[in-house]
């Protein structure tokens, strides 16, 4: 739609002109996201204060100029990305941890600031911010609150959600609000800070976080288990939670995502040869606890059938064993040009009621389909691998895709864990939500963005 000259003289007013960038390799950049689709933006704007942005979100408001926030650009599913021009209204100045108040066990910090730089910030002084999605290193608070991120830990310790105190927002139409607090515990009205949390930037920016820390546990340890069959780790999995083990962490990577890391990588040295899943087991706490807890997982992995249990016990060596599981989407991208990445999650119980399920999508639909993910709370990551030349491919892709979806609806589950819809998994928003309950979201949405400027046709089939 281009943008006129009199908006573009508005935001340099606004931000500076050095903060509005317009060149096409910034519009090409920022017009795309890990899911590698969108379009460019008219425009990259940049600022430093909230103030900046409440004037830029009342420019737009004001001129129905579409607005995407966006954060360090890891997301799945197309949410930062413009998808009908407009401004892409980068975050990235907004990086500073602000407080981090030990005697209250939080810290306040802005939107860019580095999920992993938080834990080591925290981790320093005794303290512990458990989400920790694979993306730790790149992804940023700011989009973890705004897609409601998990990561390994949240079987324990759950997700973003339940660290989210308060937050600084600013609304479409550029009223800066403030939810929340620094007390634990507030009824006080409707829970505006958790109706912001998973929302995707598309109600209001996120423009200061206060979250809840915890004690950081004294010790930690990591076992890895490896099986000759997907059926056999599955098996771990019963068998540990029958046992009524809670560990920080429990990952399941099948054949496919090893042999994968294996090739990238150039070492076979992260799984024996001949592994057809491995489980990572992650337990934290006192030293008698994690000693107990180990042994009991060990027991239920070789009951189930474990070719080999390994635990390491210092940092070194637990990262050694990690690292096959941070190394899985960059493997699985040299694969194929294509990589659908879906977040599927269904109960604990219905595990291998879904690998069932994807073993004959695989055979139905003659594809590669990689999974892994954090078995422990039922989300596992499922990777339909195409090659975009291949038009068949294709279309046989997308109709696994569907048929992914109502089959995991039909065990419980829910089509999305933590990527969140963007505009990827938009169309398929019926197949899990009722209609009456999809046109209550969307008054909501009118309720904050009365002219949809702020991140249209995300969530929303047709919405844009």
């Amino acid at each position: 739609m281009g943008l006129a000259p009199d908006f573009v003289s508005s935001l340099e007013a606004i931000v500076g002109s050095a903060h509005v960038r317009r060149d096409p390799a910034t519009r090409e950049a920022y017009g795309v996201d890990a899911l590698r689709r969108g379009q460019p933006a008219d425009a990259v704007v940049t600022p430093r204060l909230t103030s900046e942005v409440a004037a830029v979100l009342r420019l737009c408001h004001d001129t129905r100029v579409p607005v995407v926030p966006r954060g360090g650009g890891t997301g799945y599913t197309g949410g930062a990305v413009p998808i009908r021009g407009g401004l892409v209204l980068s975050l990235e100045r907004f990086n500073q941890i602000l407080e981090i108040d030990e005697l209250n066990l939080l810290a306040v910090v802005e939107p860019n600031v580095i999920t992993a730089d938080l834990q080591d910030a925290v981790e320093r002084i005794g303290l512990f911010y458990p989400p920790d999605p694979a993306s730790l290193h790149q992804s940023t608070i700011g989009g973890n609150v705004a897609e409601c991120a998990g990561g390994p830990r949240a079987f324990k310790y759950g997700v973003t959600k339940r660290y989210v105190l308060g937050l600084e927002a600013v609304l479409p139409t550029g009223e800066i609000i403030e939810t929340g607090g620094k007390s634990v515990k507030n009824v006080v009205g409707y829970d505006v800070t958790q109706l912001l949390v998973g929302s995707e930037g598309t109600l209001a920016v996120i423009t200061k976080v206060i979250l809840r820390l915890v004690p950081k546990p004294p010790q930690q340890a990591t076992l890895r288990a490896t099986f000759s069959s997907i059926e056999g780790a599955v098996d771990g999995v019963t068998r540990l939670l029958r046992a009524r083990v809670i560990p920080a962490a429990l990952e399941l990577i099948d054949g496919e995502s090893l042999a994968a890391v294996a090739s990238h990588l150039e070492t076979t040295a992260l799984a024996p040869s001949g592994t057809s899943a491995v489980l990572l087991i992650e337990v934290d706490g006192f030293a008698s606890g994690v000693d107990e807890e180990l042994e009991r997982i060990a027991a239920a992995c070789r009951d189930a059938g474990a070719t080999e249990v390994r635990v390491a016990r210092d940092t070194a060596g637990c990262a050694e064993l990690w690292r096959l599981r941070r190394a899985l989407s960059s493997s699985l991208r040299v694969l194929a040009p294509l990589k659908l990445n879906h977040d599927v999650v269904v109960p604990k119980g219905r595990v291998p009621e879904l690998f069932q399920l994807v073993s004959r999508l695989r055979t139905a639909y003659a594809l590669r389909i990689p999974c892994f993910g954090h078995v422990g709370d039922g989300n596992i990551h499922v990777n339909i691998l195409v090659d975009p030349a291949d038009r068949d491919e294709v279309v046989r892709a997308q109709e696994a895709e569907r048929a992914l979806f109502e089959g995991v609806v039909s065990l419980e589950g829910s089509i999305s864990g933590e990527h969140g819809i963007g505009f990827a998994k938009a169309k398929y928003l019926g197949i899990e939500l009722a209609a009456a309950e999809v046109a209550l979201m969307q008054r909501l949405k009118h309720a904050f963005d009365p002219h949809n400027v702020l991140n249209p046709g995300k969530i929303f089939p047709g919405d844009g």
